[in-house]
């Protein structure tokens, strides 16, 4: 595929205009935080500080605060300081926009008007289209790669983002970034919850993308981030391809599909995919995602806010009966 470079210069990444945008960015909804607090009131030394770091070149990234969450199996999560993370936003609002005109249309995580209502919509219309609209099976091959952020090469990483960039100092800070966490193994994995862990995992995984769409020639196929679908009337087809997604990701990128969450079925069987399960005339919020509804509910005592965003969700969805016991269970707790 014919690559296109990045034309933002080191010193546009890391000038005061693009770090103050960037803190606009960063601390929407941040405020009330402690850290955050500290960081504001000396907002302009602690910006200008970094700043001159990044000049001369000498900035270095502190250690990440490590704890777990249950989302809803248990992750673990990798907080940098103010600081860090504002350079984070810094490098992902220059980025970002350059990167996501390189990625396939059917690529939908962490990127701007895209997200899992919009990967669920295409869903629906790729199984029509693969069916030849329900006049052949439609069948649906699953993938999930397994500890995807833990399992990150960054040399293979990096050099992959050395075919991007000319500018070898933006190169140096990215490496610096990546080189910043490892997962248990030196040289390897991101810390979830950065953005530009975010933005990194999906130059990742284009290389994946671009083989299955252009190599494997699969044309109904979506991915949002470490979950993908190809759908076809072929499962002879199915089944031949994803032995050559197995062996490209293991031999390019070094990952591999978690074994119990690869499946080729019919998608009249339903089909789990994005919190809920699809069928060729509904579909119905998966039962984890169903139960821990109802303990965030309990959780956050039936507050309006957690309510309504359940009830959005239901909406994207044949989750009308659950929409009214959700109303029901939280007027109870009230």
């Amino acid at each position: 595929m014919t690559k296109i470079i990045f034309q933002h210069t080191y010193d546009d990444i890391i000038s005061l205009d693009n770090l103050l945008e960037a803190w606009k960015e960063f601390v929407r909804g941040k405020r009330s935080r402690k850290d955050v607090q500290q960081f504001e009131r000396n907002l302009m030394t602690n910006i200008i500080s970094l700043h001159r770091d990044l000049s001369a070149k000498i900035y270095t990234h502190s250690k990440y605060q490590a704890f777990k969450i249950s989302d809803p199996k248990p992750r673990d999560i990798h907080k940098a300081r103010v600081r860090d993370r504002l350079l984070h936003h810094a490098i992902h609002r220059k980025l970002s926009p350059f990167f996501t005109k390189t990625f396939i249309a059917d690529s939908y995580s962490c990127q701007i008007d895209k997200g899992t209502h919009l990967a669920q919509k295409r869903f629906g219309k790729f199984t029509k289209k693969g069916s030849q609209n329900d006049n052949l099976t439609a069948w649906v091959l699953k993938g999930d790669i397994k500890k995807f952020f833990a399992n990150i090469d960054q040399d293979i990483l990096l050099s992959i983002l050395e075919r991007y960039f000319k500018d070898q100092d933006v190169l140096r800070l990215l490496s610096v970034i990546i080189k910043s966490f490892n997962s248990g193994t030196e040289g390897v994995g991101l810390p979830l919850g950065n953005p530009t862990s975010q933005l990194l995992v999906n130059i990742y995984m284009n290389e994946f993308d671009q083989f299955v769409k252009h190599r494997l020639k699969a044309k109904y196929y979506i991915r949002y981030a470490d979950d993908f679908v190809a759908i076809s009337h072929d499962r002879t087809y199915l089944e031949k391809i994803l032995s050559l997604m197995q062996d490209f990701l293991l031999a390019k990128l070094k990952l591999s599909m978690h074994p119990s969450k690869v499946s080729i079925s019919t998608f009249a069987s339903g089909v789990d995919f994005l919190s809920w399960v699809h069928f060729p005339q509904h579909r119905v919020l998966r039962t984890v995602t169903k139960h821990r509804m109802w303990n965030n509910i309990r959780a956050k005592q039936g507050k309006a806010e957690t309510i309504q965003s359940y009830l959005g969700l239901l909406s994207h969805g044949n989750g009308w009966k659950l929409s009214q016991e959700v109303k029901v269970r939280a007027a109870e707790i009230v």
